[in-house]
């Protein structure tokens, strides 16, 4: 497995457990969607599998080792609600930054870097824009940017936490697109709020609210947008036999 979470348990103290003995698998390729209500321990998930935090118990391996040790195989998309339009950086300038982990020394970025920084901008449709004032795009060009940055190292998983949030609906279409495309070449775990635009293309989705529970993309109902997060009647049938 890609990635395999089993017995997952982490609170912040003894009083106060954020997430309950989660268990679930994601194999490679597979697109993956999380929802849950704002505080059900969503982005706490992501930081655990980034390895930015540790279990309280159980176990996590991502591709075959410890989050921390496999930190650089992973692409990351944060939630990003405000930021300084006044900042003098360019849009490669931020790309670049996701060659970080791989880049040696002090001082300019190697051609090499440049190379896959721009390839990545390629990829998000902005490669037109890499000399261009960070501050000066749009919603969905700032968030195209930073899935941008995310893929510069080459990363075998992408992790991404409510990327599309405050973006107009055509951003969000495109957006949701290109990730669609990358199904199969990378797996994808999406945090993401706008369930009915999204979840037929993913394999499946796990509801995060401190427990875990799995859907399928047909499980999926439209009161989940409305964060009315109650079992399927397909579910509630299993349960009775």
């Amino acid at each position: 497995m890609t990635i395999s979470v089993e017995n997952l348990f982490f609170s912040y103290d003894k009083r106060a457990v954020i997430l309950e003995n989660l268990n679930f698998s994601v194999k490679k390729g597979q697109f993956i969607g999380i929802f849950g209500p704002n505080g059900g321990g969503k982005t706490t998930l992501l930081q655990l599998l980034l390895g930015l935090r540790q279990p309280t118990t159980g176990n996590i391996s991502i591709l075959g080792k410890g989050p921390s040790q496999a930190s650089s195989r992973i692409g990351y998309v944060p939630q990003v609600r405000r930021y300084d339009r006044q900042f003098p950086i360019s849009v490669i300038e931020v790309v670049l930054q996701g060659c970080l982990a791989t880049h040696k020394g002090w001082g300019n970025f190697s051609k090499d870097a440049k190379d896959k920084a721009l390839a990545s901008l390629k990829k998000v449709g902005l490669d037109g824009h890499a000399d261009k004032a960070f501050g000066t795009l749009s919603g969905g060009q700032i968030q195209r940017t930073l899935i941008a940055r995310a893929l510069a190292s080459n990363p075998e998983i992408l992790l991404l936490d409510e990327a599309t949030v405050g973006i107009d609906p055509d951003a969000l279409k495109e957006i949701f697109r290109f990730l669609v495309g990358l199904r199969g070449q990378i797996t994808i775990l999406l945090v993401t709020h706008e369930l009915q635009a999204i979840a037929k293309d993913m394999n499946h989705l796990l509801c995060i609210n401190k427990e875990l529970t799995t859907y399928s993309p047909e499980e999926v109902c439209e009161h989940f947008a409305m964060g009315l997060y109650h079992p399927t009647l397909m579910k509630r049938e299993k349960k009775r036999d």
